[in-house]
């Protein structure tokens, strides 16, 4: 399907475009302002400097045309001495004649770094002298700075005038252009740093509920900015409170449910170990321990260990701790780490993830590697790999849903629920990272979780 040029133009506008509020805004502000100033510029060239040169040009035309026609009249030198003190002392100009010489052959263009600013001026000069001169003439705006260069033929030579350079055009354009880049660089300023002020205080705000999603303090929050972000933020204030209260809520019943629960289990389990040894108490204290273990992830899942303060820890430190539990259940574990890799995580939480993850690729394969390092993003890397059997690319989702068991059995085991890789992903996007699966270059299955800085 191809787009039309339009369409491609406009995504490509949209590309080029500020990402961010503070550059968006800026651009709000100062693209209208940029544009008028632009325009005030132009419509300033063109209504009216251009009209005042073209005045003045053809008020010099006239006075050339009255100097050579007033010469031709009467060409003694005695006539041409008047004539030149005269327009020497009335119209400061310069007037000499220059007996058998010639016209240049052509009129000297203007360096090429000077024409965009000369064009106009050699315009309206030339349409001056057309008009009221009926003599070939020549002239030059550009060979002397302060003066411009006209030489008219005449009967036996050349009459060359010097005139000065405010006498063919107006020569204070360049003030009104640097008043306008001056107003333009000051109201960007102030714009800057106007919006810089705003955007500061949503910038806060948008730390303080990153922070908060962590799982970390917000104890120095407090609202600022304009009217609206303040309401926000109010209402973020509002929300973490009702959150807090949730989880506070939320700990007190599980803590009285992990109680009520265990508490008959206890008892049981004191009946079996008093009760005569035998296959059914065997098979009993089987399915005891199971019930114990269920209810143990059950609990997990819903707390989810969100009460826990945000640490900085070697990552070292914690993945050997989580590779020696594998190991001590029968496993063989390969670690990489750099010893100076730390990371701001939730410590118990993230080694309840990573061990939920290692154990998996324990129970199914028989060699696991755990590797860690950073990414150039910013943050962290960490990889489980196991050469077990895998699974299927397209169940990789279905395999981090709570109680899912898929049909390979990847994610549970003999006693699980289905819940390891769901509680690790849990715990990942807590920390605002998050786990992806993929194919291990051992064969198995790659566990890669992320981690921000």
């Amino acid at each position: 399907m191809r787009l039309v040029p339009s369409r491609v133009l406009a995504r490509w506008l949209k590309r080029q475009l500020p990402t961010s509020l503070f550059g968006r805004s800026l651009l709000i502000i100062v693209l209208p302002v940029a544009l008028m100033q632009v325009a005030v510029t132009y419509i300033f060239f063109d209504a009216h400097w251009q009209t005042v040169t073209a005045r003045l040009s053809e008020g010099l035309a006239g006075d050339i045309a009255w100097a050579v026609e007033s010469y031709q009249e009467d060409p003694t030198p005695e006539a041409f001495a008047r004539l030149s003190e005269r327009a020497e002392e009335s119209m400061g100009l310069s007037v000499a004649l220059q007996p058998g010489r010639r016209l240049p052959e052509r009129r000297r263009d203007p360096p090429a770094a000077l024409e965009p600013f000369f064009a106009p001026i050699d315009r309206s000069l030339e349409r001056a002298l057309e008009t009221r001169l009926d003599a070939p003439y020549w002239f030059d705006t550009t060979r002397y700075p302060a003066y411009v260069d006209i030489r008219v033929a005449v009967p036996g030579g050349v009459m060359r005038v010097l005139a000065p350079r405010d006498r063919a055009f107006a020569t204070q354009g360049h003030i009104f252009v640097l008043w306008m880049t001056v107003a333009t660089v000051l109201l960007t300023t102030i714009a800057i740093l106007f919006i810089r002020n705003q955007v500061r205080a949503i910038e806060r705000l948008a730390n303080a509920a990153e922070t908060f999603g962590r799982g970390g303090e917000v104890p120095y929050f407090k609202p600022h900015g304009a009217r609206e972000v303040r309401r926000a933020a109010h209402a973020f204030i509002d929300m973490r409170s009702r959150i807090q209260r949730h989880i506070d809520q939320r700990t007190t019943l599980l803590a009285a449910v992990s109680h009520d629960l265990r508490t008959p289990l206890t008892r049981l389990k004191l009946e079996l170990a008093l009760a005569e040894p035998s296959a059914r108490t065997q098979a009993m204290k089987s399915d005891l321990a199971e019930m114990e273990h269920m209810i143990d992830e059950y609990l997990a899942f819903a707390r989810g260990e969100g009460g826990e303060a945000v640490e900085t820890v070697r990552l070292r430190d914690l993945l050997v701790e989580v590779s020696e539990g594998a190991r001590r259940a029968g496993a063989q574990v390969a670690l990489t780490v750099d010893p100076d890799l730390v990371a701001a995580v939730r410590p118990t939480a993230l080694k309840r993830a990573l061990s939920n993850l290692v154990m998996n690729a324990a129970v199914h394969g028989e060699r696991v590697e755990l590797a860690a390092h950073a990414i150039p993003s910013g943050g962290v890397e960490i990889l489980v790999d196991d050469d077990g059997p895998g699974i299927p690319a397209e169940q990789y989702e279905d395999a981090f849903k709570a109680f899912g068991r898929l049909d390979e059995a990847r994610n549970q085991n003999t006693k699980g629920v289905g819940l390891g890789l769901a509680i690790a992903r849990d715990i990942a996007r807590g920390h605002g990272g998050d786990i992806q699966l993929g194919t291990s270059p051992l064969g198995g299955l790659r566990a890669t979780v992320r981690l921000p800085g």
